[in-house]
């Protein structure tokens, strides 16, 4: 890879707030939209000469940027075909995740619906979290994963197994040397009409349980109920007969509703009236403003309940 090539590529102070669901956050230091593999092993050669410290963007959900921007290099992952093999789909890791599973819907093939609505996400940063929903997770369909090693500057393919998946979780989120570039899907073949009636149902769910203004979906991990049981005994059971427990695991919203945390703002950023583990942006909020609310809610939950609220959400700059 040409050094000269690969800097002429290469944007300085470039505003994130276009790939940012919360629209909050400030400039990259160095950018650049990566599509192909040698872009980016180029790009690794670049940072390491350069000596910057590499930043990975995804679809720009499921986070929050720093107000002062990022220093180093941000790579937004671009490489986004999605091709349909057999009964498997081979996404690259810029893929859209909703887009992926319309198309998967449209070949016949189940796995994806539980993701419809979701804002933002691609196959990378679902892979990377264990993106899931309605019992279902991106761990039961993921075959195998090729990934970049960003200190060996080599690409090592992973099966399920190895990816060390759990709650929202896996092996990627642990081991930030490595970055997802392609993932393949093991799906599941299914009757066209029932899986569009699915996507519906759970468009109409989200839609109508969910805030419209921009956010980055779940702020908090769902609670496990024995973590819950070991420090609020009362409060898991008052769990259990509300409702509020499914799959081993008690709703974080819930728990912010508890505590009257509804509607609580800070500056710009507000606790969504209609889904209280969603922070919203109602117009002018800061990064700061967010990262605020998301401490005092925390603070909050440990001096009522006992219970450490963890978040789903990533942290970029801070």
């Amino acid at each position: 890879m040409d050094d000269i090539f690969i800097a002429e590529k290469i944007k300085q102070n470039f505003s994130l707030v276009q790939f940012a669901a919360y629209k909050v956050g400030g400039p990259a230091e160095f950018f650049l939209e990566v599509k192909t593999k040698e872009d980016l092993v180029g790009a690794c050669m670049w940072a390491k000469e350069k000596n910057k410290e590499i930043k990975i963007l995804g679809g720009g959900s499921n986070i929050l940027i720093c107000d002062q921007g990022i220093k180093g290099l941000v790579l937004k992952i671009a490489n986004s075909d999605t091709v349909v093999r057999g009964e498997r789909l081979d996404c690259g890791a810029g893929a859209n995740l909703n887009r992926a599973m319309y198309l998967a819907a449209g070949a016949e093939l189940s796995g994806l619906e539980w993701s419809a609505g979701i804002p933002g996400a691609t196959i990378g940063g679902a892979v990377r979290g264990n993106a899931g929903a309605f019992s279902m997770s991106m761990s039961d369909i993921v075959e195998t994963v090729e990934a970049f090693n960003l200190s060996k500057n080599n690409f090592n393919i992973f099966s399920n197994k190895d990816c060390r998946f759990s709650y929202r979780q896996s092996y990627f989120s642990d081991k930030n040397d490595y970055l997802i570039w392609r993932v393949i899907l093991k799906m599941r073949k299914g009757n066209k009409e029932k899986i569009e009636q699915e996507i519906e149902r759970i468009l109409f769910f989200r839609q109508s349980k969910q805030p419209r203004l921009p956010s980055a979906g779940s702020v908090f991990k769902n609670i496990d109920l024995e973590y819950l049981e070991s420090v609020n005994k009362n409060l898991s059971e008052e769990a259990i007969s509300s409702g509020a427990m499914k799959d081993g695991r008690v709703a974080a919203g819930w728990l912010v509703d508890l505590a009257g945390l509804k509607g609580k703002k800070i500056g710009g950023a507000k606790v969504s009236l209609e889904h209280a583990n969603f922070i919203v942006n109602t117009g002018n909020a800061t990064a700061e403003d967010i990262f605020k609310l998301i401490n005092i809610i925390k603070n909050e939950i440990k001096i009522r309940f006992k219970v450490e609220l963890k978040e789903e959400i990533q942290y970029i700059g801070f």
